[in-house]
């Protein structure tokens, strides 16, 4: 047994870096497609009509603030725990433990908005009741994160080429009709465009 009052730190048990640069970009990727654009684009395009594209761009302009952010942050404190640990490291760890909480009530709050839009997305597809579709598509991946991380990687990373696959497909679609609409039309005379916005922004806050 150590001695006491002997300077030679205790160890401490650590996570096993499982995943590569590579892994977490295409996971990261795949986030963003499936949350920010499959999930909400009708409901965005409803809102803001032909000018959805617009309520992407200032939705992206006022994210890139926070990624430079992050970018910044992640140099300065490469430690795992992101916002815990940058929160601990400018104001304590008391407030830290609030923003760790806060961050895992967002998380929730992104899951369950996502897996409604999967929801509704499926229940027009088959006719499936949309509140049993989102359990059962959370419990699914539940049960794939409980299998192992690298696991979750390889299947995010599958999703992540199926999903730019789908967006590039309907990009060929609709290319030879450009130039046909007004692409600042929107609806009700303007204030489309901000509920627009606000649900990319929500999207993104899901992320």
């Amino acid at each position: 047994m150590p001695e006491e009052g002997s300077d030679t730190p205790e160890p401490r048990d650590s996570l096993r870096r499982e995943l590569g640069l590579p892994a977490v970009t295409l996971s990261g990727v795949g986030i963003i497609l499936g949350a920010g654009i499959y999930a909400l684009l009708g409901e965005a395009a409803g809102m803001a009509g032909n000018a959805v594209w617009l309520t992407f761009a200032i939705a992206a302009t006022i994210a890139a603030f926070s990624a430079l952010s992050y970018a910044e942050l992640s140099s300065m404190y490469p430690r795992a725990g992101a916002e815990f640990e940058y929160v601990s490291n400018a104001f304590g760890r008391r407030l830290a433990f609030v923003v760790g909480w806060l961050i895992i009530f967002s998380g929730i709050l992104g899951a369950a908005t996502v897996s409604l839009g999967f929801a509704g997305y499926f229940s027009d597809l088959v006719g499936f009741p949309t509140l049993p579709s989102a359990v059962l598509i959370i419990l699914l991946l539940a049960g794939i994160l409980l299998y192992g991380i690298r696991e979750t990687a390889r299947v995010a990373i599958a999703l992540t080429l199926i999903e730019a696959g789908g967006i590039i497909m309907v990009i060929l679609i609709g290319l030879p009709y450009l130039g046909e609409v007004n692409y600042l039309e929107i609806p009700r005379g303007g204030s489309g465009s901000p509920a627009g916005v606000r649900a990319r922004l929500l999207r993104l806050y899901g992320i």
